[in-house]
């Protein structure tokens, strides 16, 4: 297996000047999560994404799904060879953009746009505990499906590399059944969300989210002492946040996530 490249391109709860919501582009053909950071892609780079792994439906994590099918649409046509761009994703979810984003109302269909035989997005139900694959030959990428427990159904995702798995928590609350699921696996990157800094703990646990009180209990659940990465607190909260983290918990390596990180394994 030759190793992924797995580029941040936005890690915040919500924007502002600099921020923005969860998108991360593993190799240059797969979306995981499609926040507002795929608008900051060329046009040629958004033109060869083929496949969208989506974790759950709120809107700072489908946003660009709608936009980037409107902005590539002539270009992948132009390549009848490509076919239509998959969006992965639970039923629930896929039955939720239905309904709420890809209804006409709030934006076109674009599974059925240009035509309902030739879309441009194919939506493609799978479901927790699924390994999907992607590409072929050495570079071949297998992503896990992993439990969340979130306020709508939701899921993380766990990519394999030499390393070991890359593993993204997705939006969740206390979430025994993502320990369980990843017990003896090498993990080479945790990255995991705190939303909101003890102060709003109350918030926090009425939104299906972390904060550093209750991250600090997730984490005690690993095995042994990984690299941890936190996602997804409001803009202007990150340090706050992460500062509150490392003063409960200090058996691990805690760091902020930033827009424009790479790992490469």
């Amino acid at each position: 297996m030759s190793s992924p490249r797995l580029q941040v391109l936005g890690c915040s709860g919500s924007i502002a000047a600099g921020s923005r919501t969860t998108a991360f582009l593993l190799d240059d053909s797969v979306l995981i999560d499609a926040g507002t950071g795929v608008g900051d892609l060329a046009l040629d780079a958004m033109a060869r994404i083929d496949d969208i792994l989506v974790s759950h439906s709120h809107l700072d994590h489908v946003l660009a799904i709608p936009l980037l099918a409107d902005s590539v649409m002539k270009l992948r046509l132009a390549q009848p060879h490509r076919g239509p761009i998959r969006v992965h994703a639970l039923p629930e979810t896929l039955d939720a953009l239905r309904a709420h984003l890809f209804n006409g109302l709030l934006w076109p269909d674009f599974t059925s746009i240009p035509s309902p035989a030739r879309p441009i997005l194919k939506l493609e139900p799978f479901a927790v505990g699924d390994t999907l694959s992607f590409g072929a030959g050495p570079q071949q990428r297998r992503v896990k499906v992993l439990p969340a427990a979130h306020t709508v159904p939701a899921c993380g995702f766990a990519v394999e590399t030499p390393a070991g798995w890359w593993v993204y928590s997705g939006d969740t609350g206390a979430n025994p059944a993502l320990w369980a699921a990843l017990k003896g696996k090498r993990i080479a990157h945790l990255i995991i969300e705190t939303a909101f800094g003890d102060d709003e703990r109350w918030l926090a646990d009425l939104s299906g989210h972390l904060a550093p009180s209750s991250l600090a209990a997730e984490l005690a659940q690993l095995d042994g002492s990984v690299p941890v990465h936190i996602t997804h607190p409001k803009p202007g909260e990150v340090a706050a946040v992460v500062a509150q983290i490392r003063a409960i918990d200090t058996a691990h390596r805690v760091e902020p996530l930033v827009k424009g990180l790479v790992f490469e394994f």
